[in-house]
């Protein structure tokens, strides 16, 4: 699948990434692929303008166009790179690491923060610290390991998917949401 399936407006082609996902899901009916037997390469159903437009008005930030056209017109998570793609407002488990950073997430103006970041922050694996802020992103996956996936919401790389380990490598800047998403639909 390539970007030839997203419209020029950011707007996803919900019935070619389900049937990607359903074609990847053929291919590893064991679920041996990393993360699969997490999500099992199923998607949640759309959320509605309205839901999505509540959580926007209660944190005081607009979603990146990309991220928010999936919400509303393929799915709430589910099927994603690595242990895949939580729900806006998804619980996690409070015995997880997630749980802390939805948590975090959830403060009083913590998104509508810009986020601080321009370029990578190296962590303590890359002679750099952990004390570093992530104000004006979401975590939108777990990658495993202490890693997780944090989508920039506000400042000026809104739209991308950084990675974010504490315990060694820091933060690291990556593509747009789409360009995420697909690249992970293209894989295998």
């Amino acid at each position: 699948m390539t970007s030839d399936k997203v419209d020029r407006c950011g707007l996803w082609d919900d019935a070619a990434v389900r049937a990607r996902i359903a074609a990847m899901s053929r291919r590893d009916p064991g679920r041996q692929w990393f993360g699969s037997s997490h999500h099992g390469y199923r998607l949640r159903p759309p959320l509605a303008e309205g839901t999505v437009r509540l959580f926007e008005q209660q944190h005081g930030v607009r979603l990146p166009a990309s991220y928010r056209s999936f919400l509303k017109d393929v799915a709430d998570g589910g099927a994603g790179p690595d242990y895949g793609l939580l729900g806006l407002t998804e619980e996690a488990d409070d015995e997880e690491a997630l749980h802390d950073l939805r948590e975090e997430g959830r403060r009083t103006g913590f998104l509508s923060t810009p986020f601080p970041h321009t370029t990578e922050w190296p962590g303590p694996g890359k002679n750099g610290d952990a004390n570093y802020s992530t104000g004006g992103s979401l975590v939108i996956g777990e990658r495993g390991c202490g890693m997780f996936h944090r989508l920039v919401v506000t400042g000026r790389n809104a739209g991308q998917v950084w990675l974010d380990d504490p315990d060694w490598g820091g933060l690291t800047p990556g593509p747009d949401f789409r360009d995420w998403y697909l690249a992970w639909l293209a894989t295998t």
